[in-house]
C-alpha cells in the first residue's frame, strides 16, 4: 500500500533529500520514524487497555494528543492494526484503526509530524485510507465512507482531517495503475 501512495511524493522527497543532504535526511527520517512508531504503539496499547510500553517524554506528548481525541471522539472499535487485502484493488495493507468517529464508522489513521500540515499535503493519507475502506467493504460487505486522519504535532497541535472515501478512491486507483505499469505488479 505505502509503495503505491509513495509514488505521489517521490519527487518531492528526492528534492528534499538533495537539499538537506543524505546524512541529515537519514538522521531526520530515523528520528521521526522512531517517534512516530512509539506514539503509534502507545495509542494502540491504550485502546486495548494494555500496559503502556516504555517511552520518552516527547513520544508521550505525541501519544497524549492521540489519547485526547480517542477519549472524546472514538468508540465502537472494530479493528486495530487491521490487516486487509483486496482482489479488486490488487493490494494489501494494514489500517491503523477501524472504529466509530463521532458516531460514524471510519477508517482512522494516526500520524505524527514536527509541525501542522496543510490539507493538500496529506492527500496520500486520504488515498491510502480510501483503499482501506474499499478493502473493508470488499471483505465484510459493510461500507465505510468516512476517512479520518489524526496528526499529533511535536509543536503541540493536534490536527484532524475528515473526508469522504469516494473523493479519493479514484485517485488511488490511478496511482495503483501507474505502480502496476512501472513495476509490473
Amino acid at each position: 500500500m505505502t509503495s503505491i501512495t509513495s509514488l505521489k511524493s517521490r519527487e518531492s522527497i528526492k528534492a528534499w533529500r538533495a537539499r538537506v543532504g543524505e546524512e541529515e535526511a537519514n538522521r531526520i527520517t530515523t528520528k521521526a520514524t522512531r517517534q512516530g512508531t512509539k506514539a503509534h504503539q502507545l495509542i494502540e496499547h491504550y485502546l486495548v487497555s494494555d500496559e503502556l510500553p516504555t517511552y520518552m517524554p516527547n513520544e508521550y506528548d505525541l501519544f497524549t494528543r492521540f489519547k485526547d481525541v480517542a477519549d472524546e471522539k472514538i468508540d465502537n472499535i472494530r479493528a486495530i492494526e487491521g490487516q486487509m487485502m483486496s482482489n479488486y484493488l490488487e493490494c494489501a495493507g494494514t489500517a491503523d484503526l477501524i472504529a466509530d468517529y463521532e458516531g460514524k464508522l471510519s477508517i482512522i489513521d494516526w500520524k505524527t509530524s514536527k509541525a501542522p500540515k496543510k490539507e493538500e499535503w496529506v492527500t496520500g493519507y486520504f488515498m491510502q485510507s480510501a483503499a482501506y475502506a474499499v478493502m473493508f467493504e470488499e471483505n465484510t460487505s459493510i461500507p465505510i465512507t468516512q476517512l479520518v486522519i489524526i496528526i499529533s504535532c511535536s509543536s503541540g497541535e493536534t490536527q484532524v482531517f475528515k473526508t469522504d472515501r469516494d473523493k479519493w478512491i479514484g485517485e488511488f486507483q490511478q496511482w495503483r495503475a501507474q505502480y502496476k505499469q512501472e513495476y509490473g505488479s
